[in-house]
């Protein structure tokens, strides 16, 4: 489902056929950028669209310090610039903020083109939990590095609202999807643990707040899907639940189908792939009020999901939920509608002011 304010115009520009992405986030990590920059690139490219994205996979890189799962590129300004020429985009949408995002941002400011960019991740308050980082000096930075773009894309209202109030420009809408044919309620991954089964889905790092449901004083059986650098020690200090490891494909919409109720225990996400494809798979879903969970299950007419405070309570009231009405509430979230509102958010590169 979009939001999409009905005082808020399309800008669409229908001649922007080339469109470039630069990514940070890309494969081989597994993680909500890196689904959504592949998949909207795949409906783009059904539409008749030339797509293509920029990642580390294509430059000198190194692994991130404390997450070497993620590859960080060395120098990447020649090369990033040769790339860009040789494409010569009508488009250009810089997706992160990291090395790449920077030299493509510098290339861009220097060649007067014009560029996107979107806010896909809470790096203010990352950057808080793993080395203290004051918020206030992270943002600062992320309003300059934004400011330089034409429009900064986000999936919620709740996120528009909070960049706005945090002195960001030109914020627009674009919401996410959920692969329907991958995620559905059958069949089920029989887990063999005591019911009823509280699962967790997703990177297993400090910033996923993994204890906060591994704390929880639940019935059953708690069980955590997903790899991480978290991974180890968590599963070292919480005995008793229950670490399966990553999933992917038809395993794991099975994994999410087998349980009983989807935990999100996040309060940093900027949206969360995973709720779509827990109520997709119908999965009820306990979470925060946050952004990300806030948005989607207040969607819902009929409950989906609880939200609450205190997410103990949050995960027992969903499990009086009807498991049935999940399915036909992830149903109203389309990947082919959110890559169209991609589109419409994007600026030809001549349009710099």
């Amino acid at each position: 489902m979009l939001y999409q304010p009905e005082s808020e115009p399309l800008l669409a520009f229908p001649g922007l056929s080339r469109i470039l992405i630069v990514s940070d986030a890309w494969e081989p990590q597994v993680n909500g950028v890196v689904r959504t920059l592949r998949t909207i690139a795949e409906e783009m490219r059904a539409m008749g669209k030339t797509v293509e994205i920029i990642g580390p996979d294509q430059f000198r890189s190194i692994p991130m310090p404390s997450y070497p799962e993620i590859r960080l590129a060395l120098f990447p300004r020649r090369r990033l610039e040769k790339l860009i020429d040789d494409f010569a985009p009508d488009a250009l949408h810089i997706a992160t903020e990291g090395p790449l995002g920077m030299s493509a941002r510098a290339y861009a400011r220097r060649r007067k083109i014009a560029f996107t960019t979107a806010f896909h991740t809470r790096f203010a308050e990352y950057l808080q939990a793993r080395i203290n980082m004051p918020l206030a000096l992270t943002y600062a930075w992320l309003r300059w590095f934004h400011r330089a773009g034409s429009g900064l894309m986000v999936a919620t209202q709740s996120l528009r609202d909070e960049l706005t109030a945090r002195g960001f420009k030109d914020v627009r809408a674009w919401s996410r999807g959920v692969d329907l044919q991958a995620f559905h309620p059958e069949p089920k991954e029989n887990w063999n643990l005591p019911h009823p089964i509280f699962v967790c889905v997703g990177r297993v790092a400090v910033e996923k707040n993994l204890r906060a449901f591994l704390d929880l004083q639940l019935p059953g059986s708690k069980l955590v899907v997903g790899d991480g650098p978290q991974r180890k020690s968590l599963e070292r200090e919480y005995p008793n639940a229950h670490f399966a490891g990553a999933r992917f494909g038809a395993e794991l919409a099975a994994a999410y189908a087998g349980a009983d109720v989807f935990v999100f225990p996040s309060k940093t996400d900027t949206f969360g792939l995973v709720v779509l494809e827990a109520l997709a798979c119908g999965l009820p879903v306990a979470a925060y009020p946050v952004t990300g969970p806030i948005d989607i299950l207040g969607e819902s007419k009929i409950p989906v999901g609880a939200l609450n405070e205190d997410l103990q309570k949050a995960a027992l009231e969903a499990l009086n939920i009807d498991r049935s009405a999940c399915r036909p509430h992830a149903e109203t979230y389309s990947w082919s509608a959110c890559a169209q509102r991609f589109m419409d958010n994007l600026v030809p590169t001549r349009a710099y002011a």
